[in-house]
């Protein structure tokens, strides 16, 4: 059974399109040619890579974190506390600064250079613990609580959903316009949820027959496990070099938005997951991240779908 929530209702989605930062909206969508041929149906590629912080996160991370911020509960003198594998930490510093407002990333100890350092540029500041993403959720958990302080976790604030939504959003109003055919299949990479709950909210009321394909790595199956049984499963380890999707713990705020918003959920192998990138990468010649190409790597591991289908290229932070 679907659960009504408001920030998830299409009213929601539209004005929330209205107040992100323009730098993360309105982002390409185009039918790419080579990946028609090699699927044999139409495929809808939706780039989500160039913005400030290479990734769809700063959509979602906007939403809530003005939010937040019009709520009272963070300020000038009380900064956000998350946990991130890098994306995430990314679209909270991004948005949190813009705000004047600090932000406390925790990581884990081997989180991506890269992605830590892009965190630091950003004005938060990041302190590494733990062997691994949900080991720094915990610290994180732990630290705001001690300091009273806000924390937002990505896949359970459900405005991070909202904003995710948005562009799903851009695809129906592509598609109302005559510039992208229907897509009959929508494959989205799953971590901790936010964004399939939120594409899927959308294309349930915008393209009800649209199919709503959540992918995992078979090393880290959280969710899936999840949604399959209806309760949350968590996992001794998220073995997967894809670290935007790598999570153990399964978020049951999530869990419970999924139902009657997601069709299926599928798992795909670490073999499928390096050739996708590198399809992707080929065919597209943008920069593509493994959680990124979890959305290609899930059409080619299904039955292949009898319409359009809809690629969610959800980062390039590598």
């Amino acid at each position: 059974m679907t659960i009504a929530v408001p920030e998830l209702e299409p009213a929601a989605i539209r004005a929330a399109h209205a107040r992100i930062d323009p730098v993360f909206t309105d982002s390409p969508q185009f039918v790419d040619a080579g990946l028609s041929a090699r699927l044999g149906v139409p495929v809808i590629v939706k780039v989500e890579t160039v913005n400030p912080i290479g990734s769809f996160k700063g959509r979602g991370t906007w939403v809530a974190i003005a939010a937040l911020a019009g709520e009272g509960r963070i300020g000038l003198e009380r900064p956000v506390v998350c946990a991130s594998a890098g994306n995430f930490g990314q679209g909270v510093a991004y948005a949190a600064r813009a705000l004047g407002i600090g932000t406390i990333v925790f990581c884990s100890m081997h989180a991506n250079r890269g992605k830590v350092d892009r965190m630091r540029a950003l004005g938060a500041s990041v302190i590494a613990v733990g062997e691994d993403f949900d080991a720094a959720r915990g610290a994180a958990e732990a630290f705001a609580r001690d300091e009273r302080a806000e924390l937002i976790v990505d896949g359970d604030d459900v405005r991070i959903s909202t904003g995710a939504a948005t562009l799903a959003l851009e695809v129906t109003d592509g598609v109302e316009a005559g510039h992208l055919p229907a897509p009959a299949i929508v494959s989205v990479p799953v971590g901790n949820g936010a964004l399939i709950n939120g594409v899927g909210a959308w294309l349930r009321a915008a393209l009800p027959d649209c199919r709503v394909v959540g992918i995992q790595a078979e090393g880290a199956p959280a969710m899936a496990l999840s949604w399959q049984a209806g309760r949350p499963i968590d996992t001794e380890a998220a073995a997967t070099y894809a670290d935007g999707i790598a999570a153990r713990v399964a978020i049951p705020g999530a869990l419970e938005l999924m139902a009657g918003r997601v069709d299926d959920m599928r798992l795909v192998s670490e073999v499928e997951l390096h050739t996708a990138q590198a399809e992707l990468t080929a065919a597209l010649g943008i920069t593509v991240e493994g959680a990124a190409a979890a959305s290609w790597a899930g059409l080619l591991a299904g039955e292949r779908p009898s319409g359009p289908a809809l690629v969610i290229v959800t980062g390039s932070n590598i």
